[in-house]
C-alpha cells in the first residue's frame, strides 16, 4: 500500500508494555487523525510513524517500504509540532526554504518552491517578515508551510492547532481540510480535541490505555460507536447512560430502568433478541424528545447556549441531557415528558461495555 501500516506494534518503557499490538491500516490520500485523552498513545504512535521513537515489537511500514529501522530523514514523512519552532532570526522565506538549503537544492529550484508554498497558503505578503512580526495563525501557516516544501509522502502534525485561540482554530480547521483536499496527501493527526477530529477525518481511531479501540469514519463513531468509552468520550455533552433490560410493551419494546419505564420509537426488530437481558442504554442528548406520550421527567435545569439548549432531566431514575432548540422554555422542577429515539440507540454489554445494538 501507499500510505502507512502499522504491523503488530508494540512500545514498551523500561519493562512496561504501553502499547501492544496496533495494527492500523492508513490508506494512501487519508486524513487520519488520532483521538483519545491524555496519557492514550497517540502521540506515541506518531512519533513511532515519525522514528523519534523506535518501537519495542512489530513494524511499521509508509509507502510499502519498511521503515521500522530507519531514521526519520529517511522516512519522506515531516512533521509539524505543537509549537511552531520557527527560527526566529531567519525571515519567512528562509524558514520554510531551509529544509531544502540543507538537501543541497539549488537556489532558484528553492525561491520557485517557497513561492509556490506562499500563493497556496496565502502568506506571500508574509516571506519577507522575521517570524516576530507574525501571528499565532501567520505562525502556524509558516509552520506548514515548512513540511509542505519538502513535499513527503506522508505529513504527520501533533496537536498543531492547540495553541490558538478559539477563533483562529476554527480557521485552521478550514485552511487545514481545504489543503488536503487540494494536495491529497496522507495525513495523520494527533488531536484530544473531538471537533477537529470530525471535521477534518476521513478516518477517526479513538484510543485508549494504549489500545484502539475504535477505527472508523467520524460518522459511524459518533453514530455507532464500538464500545461505551468511545460512546462517552465522543460528543458533547456526553452519551447519556441508564442501566436496565427491554421489556416487551404491547406491540413494541420499551426500557425498563428500574425506576420507571422509558418508551422506545422505532427500535430495530433485532433489538427483541435482547429483550430480558441487562443491558446499558445509550442515548445521545439529540435522540431525547419531548413528546406527550414520553415518560414523565422532573426538569433540573436548562442551558440555552444560542442555537441550541441542554436540558437536565430526572427520569426513570437517572439523570439525563437532551438537547433542543431553544424556542421552548423550560423552568427546573417543572414536569415534562420525553421519548427515546430507538432507531438511533446504542445498547452496551454491562459488564464489558461493548456494543451489542
Amino acid at each position: 500500500m501507499n500510505g502507512v501500516e502499522l504491523r503488530g506494534v508494540t512500545k514498551a518503557y523500561a519493562g512496561l508494555t504501553v502499547m501492544k499490538d496496533i495494527n492500523l491500516e492508513i490508506e494512501d490520500g487519508a486524513f487520519l487523525v488520532l483521538l483519545g485523552p491524555s496519557g492514550c498513545g497517540k502521540s506515541t504512535i506518531l512519533n513511532m510513524i515519525a522514528g523519534l521513537e523506535p518501537v519495542t515489537g512489530g513494524s511499521i511500514h509508509i509507502a510499502g517500504r519498511d521503515v521500522t529501522e530507519l531514521e526519520p530523514d529517511e522516512r519522506d514523512i515531516a512533521m509539524v509540532f505543537q509549537s511552531y519552532a520557527l527560527y526566529p532570526t531567519m525571515s519567512v522565506r528562509k524558514n520554510i526554504g531551509f529544509g531544502l538549503k540543507i538537501r543541497g537544492m539549488p537556489k532558484a529550484d528553492i525561491e520557485k518552491r517557497v513561492d509556490e508554498i506562499g500563493e497556496l497558503l496565502q502568506i506571500t505578503p508574509l516571506l519577507d517578515r522575521k517570524p516576530s512580526q507574525l501571528s499565532g495563525g501567520q505562525q502556524q501557516r509558516v509552520a506548514i508551510g515548512r513540511a509542505l516544501v519538502r513535499e513527503p509522502s506522508v505529513f504527520l502534525f501533533d496537536e498543531p492547532l492547540s495553541n490558538l485561540d478559539a477563533k483562529l482554530r476554527a480557521d485552521m480547521r478550514v485552511e487545514l481540510k481545504r489543503l488536503h483536499e487540494r494536495l491529497g496527501r496522507t495525513i495523520v493527526y494527533v488531536t484530544h480535541d473531538q471537533i477537529e477530529a470530525m471535521t477534518l477525518a476521513t478516518k477517526v481511531v479513538v484510543l485508549d490505555k494504549g489500545s484502539i479501540q475504535q477505527a472508523d469514519t467520524p460518522e459511524n463513531v459518533y453514530r455507532r460507536p464500538a464500545n461505551k468509552f468511545v460512546a462517552s468520550f465522543v460528543g458533547a455533552p456526553t452519551m447519556n447512560f441508564i442501566d436496565g433490560k427491554l421489556i416487551q410493551d404491547g406491540d413494541g419494546i420499551a426500557f425498563d430502568g428500574g425506576s420507571g419505564q422509558l418508551p422506545l420509537a422505532s427500535l430495530p426488530t433485532r433489538a427483541h433478541d435482547l429483550i430480558g437481558q441487562p443491558v446499558t442504554l445509550g442515548a445521545r442528548p439529540e435522540h431525547l424528545m419531548f413528546d406527550d406520550l414520553g415518560a414523565n421527567a422532573r426538569v433540573l435545569l436548562a442551558e440555552p447556549t444560542g442555537p441550541d439548549q441542554y436540558v437536565r432531566l430526572a427520569v426513570a431514575g437517572s439523570e439525563v441531557t437532551a438537547r433542543t432548540g431553544p424556542e421552548q422554555h423550560f423552568s427546573s422542577g417543572t414536569d415534562a415528558r420525553i421519548m427515546i429515539d430507538g432507531a438511533r440507540v446504542s445498547l452496551f454489554d454491562p459488564e464489558s461495555g461493548r456494543a451489542v445494538l
